[in-house]
């Protein structure tokens, strides 16, 4: 048997680009868009897509105070907006195994084409 991440047995997590067009949209706003996502698969987790912080509207988010640990991923950070807490999340000092996620971030519900 081979080890996955942080040696925990079959847990695997990859991170490669994304070949599809990833936008994320809530109401009528458009909070990001993106042809140079990355996509991160692993165990036991839906496929997530890190978007370039350069391709999300940025300006309307607000930090939040919430913040996370995955021993995979590292730390991740929280952003809202008025009517949906915590609805995007990124890894600032990612583990080195996904250090890709660096400057990325990553929402719950995204449209790929």
């Amino acid at each position: 048997m081979t080890k996955g991440l942080n040696g925990l047995k079959g847990h695997r997590i990859t991170v490669e680009p994304s070949d599809r067009h990833v936008r994320v949209v809530r109401g009528e706003q458009l909070l990001a868009e993106s042809d140079r996502a990355l996509v991160l698969r692993e165990t036991g987790c839906p496929e997530r897509y890190y978007i370039p912080a350069d391709d999300v509207r940025l300006d309307l988010l607000t930090p939040s105070g919430t913040h996370t640990h995955c021993p995979f991923k590292g730390d991740a950070s929280y952003w809202s907006l008025p009517d949906a807490a915590d609805l995007v999340w990124a890894y600032p000092d990612p583990e080195p195994e996904v250090a890709r996620i660096k400057d990325h971030l990553c929402f719950y519900d995204v449209e790929v084409s």
